[in-house]
């Protein structure tokens, strides 16, 4: 994983994060294909929760899976229920997750988190990622 060219930062509460690592899979955005677009095979892709759950307002501010993008376009998963948001088709990414263990972000020294309001960015939901950062969360966030 050394030579990765291009890393990504998805923002994911921790318990749909569980899902997608249990089931192989990224959908970001709420299932809209435009974030998972972005993504080709091969890239580093990490996961970052503000929030144990979804819709909590509990910080708990950690990087939570790392992974690399493992197909070659967006899907859409079967029709799914968002409650009151109805009914969706989310767009996916197929992932394969690596082995890790949650890391808090005070652990972390980014390039990314190093930069005045960097967090403002983070409510895109899909972020660039320095191939560099991507390495650094891999050695801290791996188990041995």
């Amino acid at each position: 994983m050394n030579d990765l060219h291009r890393a990504w930062l998805g923002v994911v509460s921790a318990d749909h994060t569980q899902r997608a690592v249990e089931g192989g899979f990224i959908q970001l955005n709420h299932g809209k294909r435009y974030g998972v677009a972005r993504l080709r095979q091969g890239d580093g892709f990490a996961i970052y929760s503000p929030t144990e759950k979804y819709r909590d307002k509990t910080p708990l501010r950690a990087f939570t899976a790392l992974g690399v993008v493992a197909d070659d376009a967006p899907y859409q998963a079967e029709p799914m229920s968002m409650g009151e948001r109805g009914t969706i088709q989310p767009w996916r990414r197929r992932i394969e997750f690596l082995p890790v263990h949650r890391a808090a972000l005070r652990e972390v020294d980014l390039k990314l988190t190093r930069a005045p309001n960097w967090g403002y960015q983070l409510r895109r939901g899909l972020v660039p990622l320095e191939p560099d950062d991507f390495e650094a969360l891999r050695e801290v966030m791996s188990i041995s």
